[in-house]
């Protein structure tokens, strides 16, 4: 059984920063790719960063790419995901989830397993 949970969303201005954080239960987070998405009021979910088993390979979204970064600790079993210079088009519920393989990729479809998601809030 895998359990994500994440933390770390809150309430922050333009401009401001925010790191989120992403504990997985098991044994096996090493083995697979991670990914971050979110899903803003009225909009569909979507791809924000991912990143390989083992941290050598990150991709992101175009939105976020150059503010955002996302890393992992094998040794902790966690996720991050570093977001600087915060838009208000940011503001969305943010997921972590695993992929079913090492590589990973932007496909929320090939992700079998979610977090319960974290808010995060960024106002103008």
């Amino acid at each position: 059984q895998v359990q994500l949970v994440e933390s770390g969303g809150g309430l922050v201005q333009a401009g401001g920063s925010l790191r989120l954080s992403c504990e997985a239960s098991g044994r096996t987070f090493s083995d697979y790719a991670m990914g971050w998405f979110r899903q803003a009021p009225g909009k569909e979910r979507e791809f924000v960063a991912g990143i390989n088993w083992n941290g050598g390979n990150t991709f992101y979204a175009y939105s976020v790419k150059g503010r955002f970064t996302i890393s992992r600790d094998n040794a902790k079993n966690t996720l991050y995901l570093q977001m600087n210079s915060l838009k208000p088009e940011d503001t969305a519920v943010y997921y972590c989830a695993r992929h079913r393989a090492s590589p990973g990729s932007s496909l929320d479809y090939e992700y079998p397993w979610w977090g319960q998601g974290t808010q995060v809030t960024v106002s103008s």
